[in-house]
């Protein structure tokens, strides 16, 4: 053990913890204070050895000579109200984020951008893997997490699709679209359940993979958002994947069977925003709702 860590321990500084850097050439060590493994301040201390660049500590360390440790941990020795001051602030942030993942309910889907007027990114994090942890939040995929919802059937559910798009563009209070596969198959006008759920949107793009699952961001025109959220967006863009020759006069009348009358009357509002072949369809449904 190097003379930094002799050091740490000669203190005997009850509540903190020391970690040894794994390459003993290096002899690093990190003396941790606060709340493991909550928001905590961390000084990097360095022994009088030198070191090699690429050991340098990382922005945000703080490096001291093996001399200047017992200073340093005499200062913060006594100073128990920041121990304590940690620990409260830790506490709180905790109980506030999962506050509002129960407001949310079951089956609501969950990323750490929900939560930074919380809380600071790191804090946010490792109060998100503590939940994961146990067993309050299931990790969906990287950054995506959901209050899991129990079937006494079925087990454990997923969230749907729409959720956990809305969820990722929630942060940048983005609109969404349905769009391919997935908006045809919404409708009814198709039995095929797309492996990939594309949704339009006006904010990044984003792709993530859930399970079997994918789901699609991709950024659009405004002029292919501009019917987002409405009835006529969704059919706008079923049409658009099935495909002139494939919208049958069979399924036509199915959606006139599914969609309320009020919905196919708002189709002719937004017929300017459709393709020209489209028309005589959107006056045809909205004629029948009449």
């Amino acid at each position: 053990m190097c003379r930094a860590a002799n050091a740490l321990h000669s203190v005997g500084l009850k509540g903190l913890e020391v970690v040894l850097n794994r390459s003993p050439s290096d002899c690093r060590t990190a003396l941790r204070i606060g709340p493991i493994p909550y928001p905590r301040t961390i000084l990097r201390i360095r022994s009088t050895r030198s070191a090699t660049t690429a050991d340098r500590p990382r922005r945000a360390e703080t490096s001291v000579g093996t001399r200047d440790l017992r200073q340093i941990t005499s200062a913060i020795r006594d100073e128990p109200s920041y121990m304590m001051s940690m620990k409260k602030t830790t506490q709180s942030i905790v109980a506030k984020i999962l506050s509002r993942i129960r407001s949310k309910g079951k089956g609501s889907v969950h990323v750490p951008g929900d939560f930074l007027d919380l809380g600071s990114r790191e804090a946010v994090d490792l109060a998100l893997h503590r939940f994961v942890k146990n067993g309050t939040l299931r990790r969906l995929a990287r950054g995506v997490y959901d209050l899991p919802e129990q079937h006494p059937v079925l087990g454990l559910l997923s969230p749907s699709a729409d959720s956990i798009a809305e969820a990722l563009a929630g942060r940048d209070h983005a609109r969404l679209q349905s769009a391919g596969a997935y908006a045809a198959n919404a409708l009814g006008l198709s039995e095929q359940v797309p492996a990939k759920a594309v949704f339009l949107t006006d904010g990044a793009s984003r792709t993530v993979r859930i399970g079997p699952m994918t789901i699609q961001l991709r950024r659009t025109t405004p002029r292919n958002m501009a019917a987002a959220g409405r009835h006529s967006g969704l059919v706008i863009q079923a049409f658009r994947e099935l495909g002139k020759k494939h919208v049958t006069e069979a399924r036509i009348e199915r959606l006139k069977r599914t969609l309320p009358a009020d919905k196919r009357r708002e189709l002719l509002k937004d017929l300017k925003l459709a393709p020209a072949w489209m028309h005589p369809i959107f006056r045809a449904l909205a004629e029948e709702a009449s």
